[in-house]
């Protein structure tokens, strides 16, 4: 199978998990987000299955996000490094998203909104792949 193949599959992949994200993963603040400028009242949720669902999406995310590294740059030595940052990240990330939801007040509505976001969308791959490309590229 192509490279180019491989990449969109993976791609795709991550695009259906947004897309089916109310189908697969228990998150009322979706909606709350949604509507948020219109009513700040916060929405009602269980904090362990909140919890057990944002940690399951980040794995998703993280295992697709560290397959495209793999199959982009074809080494075991930045996947060890992605595997290791996203572990880190992820711990550092869910004490703040833990913290802010127990503590959650409406000044700290933002904070929590995107460190929520961090850990829902992979975005650190928009990180990883430019700077794994630059290092590539610094070693040549």
């Amino acid at each position: 199978m192509s490279k180019f193949i491989k990449i969109g599959f993976l791609v795709l992949l991550l695009i259906l998990v947004r897309v089916f994200q109310n189908t697969l993963f228990y998150d009322p603040f979706v909606a709350y987000f949604k509507r948020f400028i219109y009513s700040p009242a916060l929405p009602e949720f269980e904090v362990i299955v909140l919890i057990l669902n944002i940690f399951f999406r980040y794995l998703l995310n993280m295992m697709l996000s560290i397959a495209l590294l793999y199959v982009v740059f074809e080494s075991k030595s930045m996947v060890k490094f992605a595997t290791l940052f996203y572990s880190i990240t992820f711990v550092i990330l869910i004490f703040a998203f833990v913290f802010l939801l127990l503590n959650l007040k409406e000044d700290a509505v933002m904070a929590f909104f995107y460190v929520r976001r961090f850990l829902i969308h992979p975005i650190f791959i928009l990180l990883l792949l430019p700077a794994f490309y630059y290092q590539k590229m610094m070693k040549k």
